[in-house]
């Protein structure tokens, strides 16, 4: 399948590269509308001019009527609000609930009146807040606090050791936690994480801005070395308790989706072991911290990764769905805390990617997932009784949905290829549908190439899905050069049917200002694809990527407008380890790569990560010595550039530096590049040096 976006008429406008890089901020992305439900109502919100506005969801365009509060009242209330927040934390039939600096505002705008505030600490960091009790949970440095209208900082841990990390995010964020701070339904008792990492070994950072430079050690668990040992703690807001869950993880197991029962009684874990194999779901009594029961297993011989929480059904204490791959793709499967396995509620051969929540009478619940085209993001209702599906968001392309508290409407908010963005209010009975917004082309009137999907098969028979972007004024009779833009690694999708189908700004630059064809492809390994098509890589990370990867080349060099001699690569992290290899594993293929950021020895990558994929060090030298970019850089035959943020804290700089050591050593001439005090990532306004530093040495060389 090929889908194009339009030729713009009159393309008089051309992107300059800084316009394309900072394009969010220069109005070159396509406008949203931020728009919110209403707690408990069939009624959303948004801004505009200052102002929020409610809307009745049946209605058939935003109507900006009477607004609900005005910034000047809101100025009165709050003399130092510097401008009307463009998001709110909560809003109620007649509550708002925001942030501004380090303060949160309960703000009544039926009388107009400041009902409460919660200040924090200008230290506060990792905020939850939980708006029944009306309290938040915070950190500061190693230590968790709430915070409530009558008190800034209750400690919920004091604990002077560093190592004892309470209320963040643990497992370095794998398994889908994202934070460290779980409150109960009703803001009783708050759950959190902890993690003491004494084992786990210090890698030492240079702060450069200090005189002389600082040492910043960081606790970074490699590959087959020590690593954090997890816990799970339980404080009650009412009586100022504190238990721990009685769990030994002195074996170093990992504690993910924490999840709680809606009667506030029991907690419940997905506990899997340090090699990734093995998950055993866990309940535990809230109130004592004693083990009730294990609910059940799930083994693979390659891993378990849960990343989803148990939604529990309404009104229920005990029947909840669980997200599982066990049958190869994500599905929705229901269990009850006192029966144990109830039933596979779907059979998708496709990814279901969350749960969203449920229908008014509670017979459907409400998913997001890919269907068909592994491209998009749809919603779905299905079924609980007989996982009946409806797709509710027919409209090609990538969804973004919100359902309304009273399950009866979702606002939908989507764009595809050629479709800069589109809001629409559904009801879930169909029989109202409004498009409330239809964005303009941000890029209308701009000299641009075009965008097209196309599909390549790999050595082994799978279909993957790539994108091409030709260059403006293509000339099918003319042959142009190549800039392969790679990533290539788990949990990452680049080609999608959203707008421009998922490229970035300065790859239309590159196509429409400089005669590029810029080419991406989604190999075995990346995400929405299932678990054969992810699993591929186990013990062998980047040995499959590399051939979905080349037969992509073959592709291009198959096209008559392709000039096969003049072929770039570029990629950062995951990418960057695939540039290196693509460059010295296949000398010849390219003229010039630049590899960001890059994995180059897997046994100096995290724990967590690693040991998912390539298992341990010990249990796979033969994996990992294959794939050590070191042995390879003999075989450089072209130009390469390497670029690292100097604190990178992730792809840690013993990466690249070891790899240009053993450059030098082969006597190999290669290029590097350093951004002083810059994470895993260049962002901000030094990202146009970056992508400037990138582009112009694959213009430059690429010849």
């Amino acid at each position: 399948m090929i889908i194009t976006t339009s030729v713009f008429s009159q393309q008089t406008k051309h992107l300059t590269l800084e316009d394309a890089v900072l394009g969010y901020y220069k109005g070159l992305y396509p406008e949203r509308k931020s728009l919110q439900w209403v707690e408990g109502e069939d009624r959303f919100a948004f801004v505009e001019d200052q102002s929020l506005y409610t809307q009745i969801a049946k209605l058939p365009a935003l109507i900006k009527a009477k607004p609900e509060i005005l910034f000047s009242q809101l100025k009165k209330a709050i003399p130092n609000l510097r401008r009307m927040p463009y998001q709110f934390s909560v809003i109620t039939t007649s509550e708002t609930v925001f942030s501004a600096s380090n303060s949160t505002y309960f703000y009544n705008y039926k009388n107009k009146s400041l009902t409460a505030t919660i200040n924090l600490p200008e230290e506060a960091q990792n905020q939850d807040l939980n708006y029944k009790a009306k309290a938040i949970a915070y950190t500061i440095d190693n230590n968790l606090y709430i915070a409530t209208p009558t008190n800034p900082k209750i400690a919920v841990t004091a604990i002077k050791d560093k190592n004892i990390v309470s209320g963040q995010a643990i497992a370095r964020s794998e398994f889908g936690i994202t934070k460290g701070t779980f409150w109960s339904h009703s803001g009783n008792k708050l759950a959190f994480y902890q993690k003491d990492e004494s084992n786990v070994t210090d890698y030492p950072l240079v702060d450069v801005t200090t005189t002389p430079a600082s040492l910043n050690n960081i606790k970074y668990p490699m590959n087959d070395m020590g690593s954090e040992i997890p816990k799970a703690g339980v404080y009650s807001l009412k009586s100022n308790s504190l238990v721990y869950l009685d769990i030994d993880t002195s074996d170093e197991h990992y504690l993910t989706n924490l999840s709680w029962s809606p009667d506030e009684k029991y907690i419940f874990l997905a506990e899997v072991n340090r090699d990734q194999n093995h998950m055993w779901f866990i309940m535990y009594d809230a109130t004592t911290g004693k083990k009730v029961k294990t609910l059940f297993e799930e083994t693979n011989d390659k891993w378990v990764e849960p990343e989803h929480t148990a939604v529990f059904l309404p009104n229920s204490n005990t029947t909840f769905l669980w997200i599982s791959e066990r049958d190869g793709f994500n599905n929705l499967y229901l269990y009850d805390i006192k029966k144990g396995f109830i039933k596979q509620l779907t059979h998708f051969k496709w990814v279901v990617k969350n749960i969203l929540g449920f229908d008014a009478k509670g017979k459907n619940v409400l998913i997001t997932g890919t269907g068909s085209d592994a491209r998009e993001t749809k919603a779905f209702s299905v079924n609980l009784k007989n996982g009946k599906t409806k797709d509710l968001t027919p409209e090609a392309g990538t969804h973004q949905v919100q359902l309304s508290t009273t399950g009866n409407y979702i606002i939908d908010s989507y764009s595809a290829i050629n479709v800069p963005r589109v809001i629409k209010i559904k009801s879930l009975n169909g029989e109202k549908e409004n498009t409330v917004f239809t964005a303009e082309n941000p890029l209308q009137g701009f000299q641009l190439g075009t965008t097209e999907f196309v599909d390549i098969t790999s050595d082994n028979g799978i279909n993957l899905h790539g994108r091409i972007l030709k260059p403006a004024n293509f000339d099918p009779n003319k042959k142009y050069p190549v800039l392969l833009y790679v990533y290539g690694g788990p949990h990452a999708q680049l080609v999608t049917n959203s707008w421009l189908g998922g490229s970035n700004l300065w790859m239309q630059w590159m196509a429409a200002e400089k005669g590029y064809i810029i080419f991406t492809l989604d190999n075995q390994g990346s995400a929405y694809r299932g678990f054969a098509f992810e699993s591929i890589i186990h013990r062998q990370v980047g040995e499959q990527e590399i051939k979905d990867q080349l037969k992509g080349i073959d592709y291009l060099k198959s096209l008559p407008f392709v000039d096969a001699n003049r072929i770039a690569v570029f990629g950062w992290s995951f990418g960057g380890f695939m540039t290196n290899s693509l460059m010295l594993r296949h000398p010849g293929v390219f003229t010039t790569a630049v590899a960001g950021g890059p994995v180059t020895d897997w046994k100096w990558y995290e724990v967590m990560y690693g040991e998912r994929y390539m298992d341990r060090l010990s249990q796979n030298k033969k994996g990992f010595e294959k794939n050590r970019i070191h042995n390879y850089v003999q075989n450089l035959d072209g130009k390469l550039l390497e670029i690292i943020g100097s604190v990178d804290p992730v792809v840690v700089p013993q990466h690249t530096m070891t790899l240009l050591k053993a450059f030098v050593e082969a006597k190999k001439q290669v290029d590097f590049f350093s951004y002083p005090m810059h994470p895993h990532n260049v962002r901000g306004i030094d990202r146009v040096h970056l992508m400037r530093k990138v582009l112009d040495y694959i213009l430059i060389n690429n010849k």
